[in-house]
């Protein structure tokens, strides 16, 4: 057995559990010490799992799934830590085994050569455009990518924002999902459908055939949403989950709002600074563009632009996110 293979498997695997729980806290805009009170533990307890220094157990992943509503996220890298914990258990008494979902087939590796996000404002509506260069280096062909979509209302008040929700769910038509590749149109089939959060696999594939990303091969993909301002809100976060050699991101907003401009990021090491780099702005036909990028970003990385628009009254806070 390879022992040591295994427990770096076990580490990288307690790694995502532990960037998933930090996601989505800072997505429902709890600190640590707010998330551990929601699920009755001591205050420092969030920050240790979050730092590594607690090992993930079940009572805590099904707690934080619950107080987050991570759309099961949470509980899927807990299941993903069970089954690699539980290829190191002794062959004589192996524990009951969870069988957990994996995102893309054995043999299957994906390396995100350019990623590139840009947010449009109409002054009613948001609409998402992202463009990734996807770089195949596995050994077997890549038929499906993952992407998510998930908002909040209220930051900071999940309860709240569960029940705005549950009387206006993110609907499928509003979202009006397109996706492209190579200049043919990808079907996608949802995989996770509830108020606030979606997962969907865009398919490499169409009415009309298949068209595989093949071990070594590269191939960029588009595609693009739209979610209302009531939905959505004046914050845009990116997770980094898969490895990325460039990351850009783009915010268009109309030059009368004088919108204003800053962001933070978050690693699995230290806690939210600001970006090392000012976005960059320019003036577009009315509108008011702001750029920011980085190069090799680290894994579970997170990066977050917020906004105001100072020509207009300040309306409720939203909340808004992508990864």
């Amino acid at each position: 057995m390879n022992t040591r293979g295994d427990a770096s498997t076990v580490e990288q695997a307690a790694e995502a559990f532990a960037a998933e729980v930090a996601y989505w806290r800072e997505v429902r805009g709890l600190s640590k010490r707010d998330l551990a009170r929601r699920m009755g533990f001591d205050p420092s307890y969030v920050s240790h799992v979050e730092s590594g220094r607690h090992k993930p157990t079940e009572d805590f992943a099904r707690r934080s799934e619950e107080i987050l509503n991570a759309g099961k996220g949470i509980w899927k890298r807990w299941l993903d830590y069970e089954v690699a914990k539980n290829r190191t258990a002794p062959a004589a008494a192996p524990p009951a085994p969870r069988r957990a979902e994996q995102p893309y087939a054995t043999g299957s590796a994906i390396v995100v050569e350019h990623d590139a996000a840009r947010l449009d404002y109409d002054g009613d509506q948001y609409r998402l455009t992202m463009r990734r260069l996807l770089r195949n280096t596995g050994s077997e062909p890549i038929t499906r990518y993952l992407i998510r979509i998930s908002v909040d209302r209220y930051p900071g008040e999940p309860e709240r924002s569960n029940a705005h929700y549950r009387g206006h769910p993110l609907t499928w038509g509003e979202l009006a999902l397109t996706a492209t590749c190579r200049g043919e149109e990808m079907r996608w089939q949802a995989k996770h459908d509830r108020d606030a959060f979606k997962e969907v696999w865009l398919l490499f594939e169409n009415g009309h055939g298949r068209f595989p990303l093949y071990p070594g091969e590269s191939v960029w993909i588009e595609y693009a949403y739209s979610v209302g301002e009531e939905k959505w809100g004046r914050w845009f976060q990116r997770a980094v989950r898969l490895p990325t050699e460039y990351l850009e991101v783009e915010l268009a907003f109309p030059a009368e709002l004088d919108p204003a401009v800053w962001g933070t990021e978050t690693s699995m090491t230290a806690e939210a600074a600001p970006l090392r780099t000012a976005p960059i702005r320019r003036e577009e036909g009315g509108m008011r563009v702001f750029s920011w990028s980085t190069s090799t970003p680290a894994l579970h990385a997170r990066y977050r632009l917020e906004w105001r628009f100072r020509a207009r009254p300040e309306r409720h806070t939203t909340q808004g996110e992508f990864r």
